[in-house]
Formats: C-alpha cells, sequence, structure tokens
C-alpha cells in the first residue's frame, strides 16, 4: 500500500521538475527582446542553471545518505518554485542568473534520489511513465507560457504561475515525509536480474560505465538542444510567430510524454537496451525530417517524432543501472550518471547557440545529427563491454 502512494508522490514530484525544465527556450526570444540581449544569452542562462543542477547531482548519493529521500523531494520542490516566483520579478539579466542557481541546485538531488529508488524497487515501466510525468510537466511548462504571451501578457505571468504550482505541490510533498520511513522494499515490486551482488566499487573503474556517462551526456545535449533552440530555428528558419514556435516547442515535449507513456507499456515486450537502440534511431529520423526544407508544419511534426524517438532512452538507461553495475553502486552511479547526463545540457547544448550565433541557424539540425551519433555509438559500445566476460 505504502509503496503505491509514493508512486503516486514521485509521479506529481516528477511533474514538478519537468515545469521548469521546458520554459527557457520559448521565453528566450521575449527576454532578448525586453533586454536587448545576443542569442547566447540564453547559453549563459542554461549553463548557469544546469551548472549548480550538476553540482548537486554528483553530491546527491551522499545528501540522500544524511538526510533521506523525502526531505529532499519537498525541500527542492520549495527552492525550485521559489526561485521561479523570484525570477519573474527580476529587474535585470544579472538577477536572473543569480536566481539560476537555486533553481539548478533544487534539481539535481532530487532527480538522482527518485531515479535510483524506482530503478532499486520497481519494475521498468514505472521509471517510463515516471519520466513521462516529467514530460507533462515539460509539456505544460511552454503551454502555460504560450498562452501567457497570447493573452497579451508578459513571460513573467509565466514564470509566476508555474511558481505558485510547484509551490503548492511543495507542501503536499512535506505531508507525505512521514511515508518515506515507513516505506519498505519488500512491499514494492523488486526486479533483479543479476541474480548476485556486485561488490562495491570506486565509480570510474566499474567496467563501461565511462560509455554510460558519454550516452547520456550526449542524449541531455540533444533533448535540451532541442528545446532551447528549436523555437529559434522554427522562427528564424522556417518564419514562425513567437506564439506558434513556442506551441510546437510544447508538442516535442508532448512527443516524449507520450513516448514515455507508451513505453511503459512497450518494456513489457521489448528490453532497456532495446528500447535504447530503437529510440535513438528514431530520433535520428525525425531530425533529418527536420533538415528537409518543408514546410514549416512538417518540421513541427518531425519535432513530434524526435521527442517519441528520445522518449524511452534516458529513463532505460537509469533503470538499466543496478542490472549492468550492481545494486550496491546503483545510488552514486545514477547521481554520477545524473551528473554527466547534465553536463551535456550544460555545456554542449549551450556550445550549440554560440556556434550558431557565429554561423547560421541553419546548422542547428546538422549539429543534432552529430551529436545523435555519438550518442548511438556510445550507447552500442556499452552494450558491447557490459556483454562481455
Amino acid at each position: 500500500m505504502i509503496a503505491s502512494i509514493l508512486l503516486i508522490i514521485i509521479y506529481l514530484a516528477f511533474i514538478s521538475l519537468g515545469l521548469p525544465d521546458s520554459i527557457l527556450g520559448v521565453t528566450l526570444p521575449a527576454i532578448q527582446l525586453e533586454w536587448g540581449l545576443p542569442l547566447s544569452s540564453g547559453s549563459i542562462i542554461s549553463m548557469t542553471v544546469i551548472g549548480s543542477t550538476i553540482l548537486s547531482s554528483f553530491l546527491s548519493g551522499y545528501i540522500i545518505k544524511i538526510i533521506g529521500t523525502g526531505k529532499i523531494v519537498f525541500l527542492s520542490c520549495l527552492v525550485t518554485g521559489s526561485a521561479l516566483l523570484g525570477i519573474s520579478y527580476v529587474p535585470s539579466f544579472l538577477w536572473l542568473l543569480l536566481l539560476a542557481v537555486p533553481l539548478g541546485l533544487g534539481g539535481g538531488a532530487v532527480d538522482t534520489a527518485l531515479n535510483n529508488f524506482i530503478a532499486l524497487n520497481y519494475k521498468a515501466r514505472h521509471m517510463n511513465w515516471l519520466h513521462s510525468f516529467w514530460g507533462v510537466g515539460a509539456t505544460l511548462g511552454p503551454i502555460i507560457m504560450s498562452l501567457s504571451l497570447v493573452a497579451g501578457g508578459s513571460w513573467r505571468f509565466g514564470y509566476r504561475n508555474i511558481s505558485i504550482i510547484q509551490i503548492s505541490l511543495s507542501f503536499i510533498l512535506l505531508l507525505t515525509i512521514p511515508l518515506w520511513r515507513k516505506f519498505r522494499p519488500e512491499e514494492a515490486v523488486v526486479e533483479d536480474q543479476t541474480g548476485e551482488e556486485p561488490e562495491k566499487k570506486n565509480a570510474f573503474k566499474i567496467r563501461g560505465v565511462k560509455y554510460a556517462f558519454a550516452t547520456l551526456m550526449f542524449y541531455c545535449a540533444v533533448e535540451n538542444a532541442v528545446g532551447l533552440w528549436g523555437s529559434s530555428y522554427l522562427i528564424q528558419v522556417k518564419d514562425m510567430s513567437i506564439e506558434r514556435a513556442a506551441s510546437w516547442i510544447a508538442f516535442y515535449f508532448g512527443g516524449i510524454t507520450l513516448g514515455r507513456f507508451l513505453s511503459g507499456f512497450i518494456s513489457f515486450k521489448l528490453t532497456n537496451v532495446q528500447m535504447i537502440k530503437w529510440g535513438i534511431i528514431t530520433a535520428f529520423s525525425g531530425i533529418v525530417l527536420f533538415i528537409l526544407p518543408l514546410p514549416g508544419f512538417v518540421a513541427g511534426l518531425a519535432l513530434i517524432l524526435i521527442g517519441l524517438g528520445l522518449s524511452p532512452v534516458f529513463p532505460a538507461m537509469l533503470h538499466e543501472t543496478p542490472v549492468r553495475f550492481g545494486k550496491e553502486n546503483s545510488q552514486v552511479l545514477i547521481g554520477f550518471q545524473m551528473g554527466f547526463a547534465y553536463m551535456g545540457s550544460a555545456i554542449l547544448s549551450p556550445l550549440l547557440g554560440v556556434i550558431l550565433q557565429f554561423s547560421f541557424m541553419g546548422l542547428f539540425p546538422f549539429l543534432l545529427i552529430a551529436l545523435t551519433i555519438i550518442m548511438f555509438i556510445s550507447s552500442e559500445r556499452l552494450t558491447k563491454v557490459v556483454r562481455m566476460p
């Protein structure tokens, strides 16, 4: 019973994680217009948020041991909600950057805590459905922001609305902290495919782990880049309005959400490894379609296909962690994997913005193709190394 209640709580927490993750890209054109900022300003904001997230991700394995999963979830949601509220009132770009720090810190530890909890105690379908709820939040974020812009309001009003949702959810999570203390593993469905408990090792010395880090790094670089620069590409290359481009980015995150929901059922038939492989291939096909000189509507459909393809990769990679590297290593390793994943978002994705500023926006999908190919090679190499005797 407690396992089922906690699962609902975790789903709600992942909605809160997704809400702020997708709104920077759709608000960036409006923010730049208000303050007269260059395109690369989006890279600075993104690097500040995700850099803070990386720090909390790498430290999360140790923080969780000290204060517990329940308190991490509550505090992180409260911190991110408060940061969003502050951003809605900032008078300058500098203040936005300062508040981007707690916004990032709030996301890293809770992300690691919940992913590890699900990987150890629930089946693969729940990991996919968990991340589909992140997609619900990531889809709602641009929709809320788009409605604020269409109604003639400001991007600030959109941030304020999202912050209210976050803060309200944090108080719901506060009431559930006692449940985490009562949870016992035997109440959950534990999936153990290894048959034995591996010895706890240094994270970087485990065979194949570096390929896992690389796969997630390039995955997040692609996912974040599409959300961050996709709107600008549609506006500048496909001649869309800001409002319409924001709507298509919402559909992109909707594709991720739908894909992860469907992946929960597909996991009955396919393994995590199979879903990772075919997901990357599907995303690659969507990016190729994105390149073609077709009407903006087709480019929007390509975004949905990219989202559907990317959808199973991240949850399947995390859920496979205890199987590939051992349960005793999973909490620290998931934290490190999350850290490297966010490095892809903090470094590689913003780097694309700098490249595009000094070249041309039409180069964007070709850069995505390069990142996707590297992701695929890393994933296939990981699978081969882990299977080696």
